[in-house]
């Protein structure tokens, strides 16, 4: 089972592709912290909001290592692989938010966040993952390249980015100030005036770059889990929702800690739930790449537990979001607690199920 022909991973040592799989998310990593701050130049610079950046750009950008590897998996014949990958990776974006959440300490994320760009956000993933419940549990017909329900997914994207740029226009409420933090509410507003000289054109130069570099390691990620997956006997289910997830969310691990400690928490958020859109919006590419029937009409139980774990998980972002539950402990918003409890136990019931 190769992912890649002309690097048969399979064929190497497992302590060599443990070496390559780390090396690579490496890159994976050093690319991601890159890019969060080209994306901060160009928010001061255009005057765009923080969410919308992360949403779009961000979340376009580090979506880059499960467009490889889905690509890649689907060109190989491993649907499962590609599809379990991207709902995986949401679950673990999500987990990866309420990590970071430590960082702040003195108010819960989804309080000093709160904005209505970033409940839309959080519906509209909800929606989009909806979606493909349904597909999953009724089965899936061609239509086309791609299976019926495939074809909702980009249709439901560009309208979920449609209604939150609209969105933008008519804010209900402003983002609650860290006590001590002085200027943490403004975080998010554009500064235009203080980047008048900042050249767009090196921003995007680097926001080129280090796209590039995510999206070759991607490949390379995508090679070695799949031979990891035959090499250690976890199976391709269980790698590509939590290893090979696990690798390709380093770039929103590294662009959320960089968007934190730059203070820009709808940014942070608006990537993860950016990328959670994006995710599923590539399962239509991997239906449309791969030459078999479509590919949400194969998948089973373990794929549709893993998109409920992620429904789970995304509606506690959104009562945090919409509660604004200002308690902490040890540093950490409930909600936050929440969703890596959630998380582990739902690990722990799809170790059991692969």
């Amino acid at each position: 089972m190769t992912t890649v022909q002309a690097l048969d991973f399979a064929s190497y040592p497992l302590h060599v592709n443990l070496l390559v799989f780390a090396c690579a998310a490496g890159a994976v990593w050093l690319a991601g912290t890159r890019v969060v701050d080209y994306a901060d130049q160009l928010a001061r610079a255009t005057g765009i909001g923080g969410g919308m950046i992360g949403l779009v750009l961000l979340g376009g950008i580090t979506s880059l290592p499960e467009i490889a590897v889905g690509v890649s998996a689907a060109w190989s014949g491993l649907p499962a692989l590609a599809v379990n990958n991207l709902v995986g990776g949401i679950a673990m974006q999500k987990a990866i938010l309420a990590a970071t959440d430590g960082f702040i300490g003195r108010q819960a994320l989804t309080v000093i966040a709160a904005s209505p760009s970033l409940l839309l956000q959080c519906g509209f993933s909800i929606f989009m993952l909806v979606i493909v419940a349904m597909a999953i549990v009724a089965g899936d017909s061609p239509l086309g390249p791609v299976g019926w329900w495939a074809w909702a997914l980009p249709l439901a994207y560009i309208v979920s980015v449609w209604v939150i740029s609209a969105s933008r226009a008519t804010p209900a409420w402003q983002p609650r100030a860290v006590p001590g933090d002085a200027g943490a509410a403004d975080s998010e507003q554009p500064e235009a005036s203080g980047a008048s000289g900042v050249a767009l054109r090196s921003v995007a130069l680097g926001i080129a770059v280090a796209g590039a570099g995510i999206f070759v390691a991607g490949f390379v990620l995508s090679a070695t889990a799949d031979a990891l997956a035959e090499q250690t006997g976890l199976g391709a289910n269980f790698v590509g929702a939590a290893l090979l997830a696990l690798a390709t969310s380093l770039p929103e691990l590294s662009t959320v800690i960089a968007a934190m400690r730059l203070r820009r928490y709808e940014m942070a958020i608006g990537d993860i739930m950016g990328t959670s859109m994006f995710n599923l919006l590539l399962i239509f590419l991997v239906d449309a790449i791969y030459s078999g029937p479509p590919v949400l009409g194969q998948a089973g139980t373990f794929s549709l537990f893993a998109v409920l774990l992620c429904i789970l998980m995304s509606t506690i972002y959104l009562v945090g979001l919409v509660e604004r539950n200002n308690r902490t402990i040890a540093r950490f918003g409930i909600d936050s607690l929440l969703i890596l409890l959630v998380y582990g136990g739902g690990m722990l019931l799809l170790f059991r199920m692969r």
